[in-house]
C-alpha cells in the first residue's frame, strides 16, 4: 500500500502513482479494471496523476493482434471512458494504448485529465532488433513536445525513445521539465545495470529528473522485471522499486529556483545473478499457466536434475498443491532415481504417482515388429520409451487440464538432445533458457535461498544426491549424458560462444578447445534447427534464446569450418530423437 501524502500546490509540488502492473495481453476490460483500482489507490493517497506502463491497455508486446481492428476499437472505447471518469477530480492518468491517426497506427500514451483526453503523445523510436519487431506493426511517430499535466511540462518519451539521445533532446529544447518514461522493457540477465545507465545519460545530458516505469510479468516467452526507478538531474539514484513483483509507488518531485528534484523513497533490494534468473523463470511459468486458465502442471519426474528444478519452480510459482509430479519408469530406471525422484517430490510437498510404462513400450514395439523384422535395436527403440512417457503426459493433461510442463536445458536443445513428441512434448518450458552447468547452479542455489513470492516450501528441496550424480537419460543400460556429448562444462562454453557471441570457429578453438569437438558441436547445433522450431516456448533469460531473438534458418547447408569446402554431413532424421547418433555422422 502506498502512504498518504499532504496535498499542496501543484505549481511547485507533483506526486506521481507510478503503477507497476501486470497486464494481461489483450484483456482490454481486465486492464481497464486494473487501471481504475490504481487510480481510486492513487487517489486515496492524493496524488495529483497515476502512471502506467507502455501499451498498458493490450499488454506490451501484442504482435500482429494490434493490428486488429476490434482491438483498436476496444481500447479507444476503454480509453474514452477511463478520460470521462476523470472528471471526478481526481487523479490525471497516463496510460499507454495502440493509437490509429490518419491511416497510422501508434504506439501511443495519452493523457486524460478534467474528463477528457488532454494530449497523446507517440513512440518515435520503433526498436526491430532481437525480441522486438515493431516496425512490421507500428508507425513511427514525429519528434515530440512536451505535455501540459497539471501545469507541468513532462516529457513522455516510449521507452527506446531513451535509447538514444535524439528524442530526449527535443522534449529539453522544447521546454520540458522532466522525464516520464513508461517501458516494456522484458528481462534478461544484466540487462539492469544497461538500462540504468542509459537513463543515467539522459538524465544528466539534459539536466532532467528521470522516472522510469516498467510493465511487470509474464508475456509467452518474456518476463518483464518492473524494477522501477527515479533518478535526479545529476543521474543520483532517487528510489528503486521491486523487481519481479507488482507494486504502486508514490513519488513526489518538488521544484526549486526553476528545476524539479525527486524526493528521495524507498530502495528495494533488486536480485541479481542466478537469484534474478530463478525469479525470471518462476514469474514466466506462473503467469503462462494463470493467463492461459490451466488448472495446475503435470511433469514426468525422472530423478534428474532438470526435472527437480522444473518441479520446484512449479511449486514455487503455483503452490504444491497444484503441481503433479509423475515417475514413468522403465526397465533402464535405477533405484537412485526411484529414490531421488520420491524424495524431491516429498520434500516439495507436490503429488507423486508412480506410472510403469512397460506395457506401453512393448505394445508398440510388438505394433512395429512387422516392418522392423531383421533389424538390430537401436535409438528408435529407445525413443520409444521417451514417446510412451509423452504420450501418457498428455494423456493426464487432456484429462484433469493441467497443463504439461517440459523439462529440457537450453544444452539439450542446442544440440538437440531431446526426443520430437517425447520428452519435447508439453506447454511449456521454464528451463529453456539455462544451459546445464546453470541448472545445477540455479538448483543448489534454491536449496539455500527461497525468492519473495514463491509458494514451495523453505529448505533443501532438490536431494543432494540429484546434484552430484552424472546426468542420464537412462535409455539403455548404464548410458550417460556424456557417452554422446563432452562434459558439460566444455558443451556449455562452446554453445555461450556459438549462440549468445556467434564467435567463429577459430576463436573458439583458440580458447583451447579441441577443433573436432568444437565443428562437431557447430554441425549439430545447425542440423538441431528442426527440433527447436517444434520446441514448447520458455522464459528467455540470456541474451539470444532460443525463438524470438535467435531465428535461424531450418534448411541450410552452412557450416563455419576452419579448412576446406563443406561437404555434406549426416542428414537429419525426419522423425528426431533423444540420441545424438541418428543426426550425425562422425
Amino acid at each position: 500500500m502506498i502512504k498518504t501524502a499532504s496535498p499542496s500546490p501543484v505549481s511547485d509540488h507533483l506526486v506521481v502513482a507510478l503503477a507497476q502492473l501486470n497486464p494481461v495481453m489483450g484483456d482490454i476490460a481486465g486492464n481497464l479494471v486494473r487501471a481504475r483500482a490504481a487510480r481510486a489507490e492513487a487517489a486515496r493517497a492524493k496524488a495529483h496523476l497515476v502512471m502506467f506502463s507502455e501499451l498498458f491497455l493490450t499488454g506490451y508486446p501484442p504482435e500482429d493482434l494490434v493490428t486488429k481492428p476490434a482491438l483498436e476499437e476496444a481500447c479507444r472505447a476503454a480509453l474514452d471512458d477511463l478520460a470521462r471518469e476523470t472528471a471526478d477530480g481526481g487523479p490525471a492518468v497516463l496510460i499507454g494504448l495502440p493509437w490509429r491517426e490518419e491511416g497510422k497506427l501508434y504506439n501511443a500514451f495519452a493523457a486524460l485529465d478534467g474528463g477528457r483526453i488532454t494530449g497523446v503523445r507517440f513512440k518515435v523510436d520503433l526498436p526491430n532488433y532481437g525480441v522486438f519487431d515493431e516496425k512490421r506493426v507500428f508507425d513511427s511517430g514525429p519528434m515530440p513536445g512536451p505535455l501540459a499535466v497539471r501545469g507541468v511540462r513532462i516529457g513522455l518519451p516510449i521507452c527506446e525513445d531513451i535509447w538514444g539521445s535524439e528524442v530526449v533532446e527535443c522534449l529539453a529544447e522544447t521546454g520540458a521539465e522532466m522525464l516520464l518514461v513508461p517501458n516494456g522493457s522484458p528481462y534478461e540477465r544484466d540487462k539492469r545495470d544497461t538500462r540504468l545507465n542509459i537513463a543515467v545519460a539522459r538524465a544528466t545530458e539534459n539536466r532532467l529528473p528521470l522516472v522510469y516505469l516498467n510493465q511487470v510479468g509474464g508475456q509467452d516467452e518474456l518476463v518483464f522485471d518492473g524494477a522501477s526507478f527515479g533518478l535526479n538531474a545529476d543521474g543520483s539514484l532517487a528510489f528503486q522499486m521491486p523487481a519481479f513483483r507488482e507494486d504502486i509507488c508514490l513519488v513526489t518531485l518538488h521544484r526549486e529556483g526553476g528545476d524539479w528534484r525527486i524526493e528521495p523513497g524507498p530502495l528495494a533490494l533488486i536480485e541479481e545473478g542466478q537469484k534474478a534468473d530463478y525469479c525470471a523463470c518462476m514469474l514466466g511459468l506462473r503467469d503462462y499457466v494463470e493467463k492461459n486458465r490451466f488448472k495446475g502442471v503435470v511433469l514426468g519426474m525422472s530423478g534428474g536434475i532438470d526435472s527437480a528444478l522444473c518441479a520446484t519452480l512449479a511449486a514455487d510459482a503455483l503452490g504444491p498443491e497444484r503441481v503433479h509430479a509423475i515417475m514413468l519408469p522403465y526397465r533402464y530406471t535405477s533405484e537412485d532415481s526411484f529414490t531421488d525422484a520420491e524424495a524431491c517430490a516429498k520434500a516439495l510437498g507436490v503429488r507423486y504417482d508412480v506410472l510403469p510404462i512397460a506395457a506401453a513400450v512393448e505394445g508398440l514395439e510388438a505394433s512395429l515388429q512387422p516392418v522392423f523384422a531383421g533389424l538390430g535395436r537401436d535409438v528408435t527403440e529407445e525413443n520409444i520409451q521417451s514417446r510412451a512417457r509423452g504420450t501418457i503426459l498428455m494423456s493426464i493433461s487432456n484429462k484433469f487440464g493441467s497443463m504439461v510442463v517440459t523439462t529440457g536445458n537450453k544444452s539439450e536443445m542446442s544440440v538437440g538432445y531431446a526426443t520430437l513428441y517425447g520428452d519435447m512434448n508439453g506447454g511449456y518450458n521454464p528451463i529453456k533458457d539455462l544451459y546445464k552447468m546453470e541448472v545445477f547452479r540455479i538448483s543448489a542455489l534454491r536449496n539455500s535461498w527461497k525468492p519473495i513470492g514463491a509458494l514451495g516450501p523453505e529448505g533443501e528441496v532438490i536431494p543432494e544426491n540429484i546434484l552430484v550424480k552424472p546426468p542420464t537419460a537412462e535409455l539403455r543400460e548404464n548410458q550417460k549424458d556424456q557417452d554422446s556429448l563432452p562434459p558439460y562444462e566444455v558443451l556449455d562454453d562452446i554453445l555461450e560462444c556459438l549462440v549468445e557471441k556467434e564467435m567463429h570457429t577459430s576463436e573458439i578453438v583458440a580458447r583451447g578447445h579441441d577443433i573436432a569437438v568444437v565443428q562437431r558441436i557447430e554441425h549439430l547445433l545447425s542440423i538441431a534447427e528442426y527440433k527447436r522450431r517444434q520446441s514448447a516456448p520458455g522464459v528467455k533469460v540470456t541474451r539470444r534464446n532460443f525463438g524470438r531473438d535467435r531465428r535461424y534458418p531450418i534448411v541450410s547447408r552452412f557450416r563455419d569450418r576452419l579448412a576446406g569446402p563443406y561437404t555434406p554431413d549426416a542428414a537429419i532424421q525426419p522423425e528426431g530423437g533423444k540420441g545424438i547418433g541418428e543426426a550425425y555422422d562422425g
